[in-house]
């Protein structure tokens, strides 16, 4: 279990990670259906996700970088690379929220 920071506003999600240096945990982007890592300091990994948290695709972004949106992705979890691998997150996971 990871803590989860969630960006709800569209302000929050338009700032992301950027700025930061590091990441503790996890950031839900929600509703979002891409992201890019221009600005960004570190490589991160995403899991793009439907409205309830189910894993479409997950891939791993260098700076610079950006996903392309997916038929039926309504929201982005990022983390640090090599976090999901760590945490077993792939295609088909169910994620879930404690205390939401």
């Amino acid at each position: 279990m990871a803590p989860v920071e969630v960006a709800a506003s569209r302000r929050a999600r338009g700032r992301g990670l950027l700025g930061r240096a590091r990441l503790d945990g996890a950031l839900l982007l929600a509703p979002a259906r891409s992201v890019h890592t221009f600005g960004m300091r570190f490589p991160i990994d995403v899991a793009l996700c439907t409205q309830d948290l189910q894993v479409r695709a997950v891939t791993s972004l260098a700076p610079g970088r950006l996903t392309v949106p997916r038929w039926g992705v309504r929201a982005v979890v990022e983390a640090e690379a090599g976090r999901f691998e760590e945490w077993g997150i792939r295609p088909g996971t169910s994620l879930g929220l404690n205390g939401a």
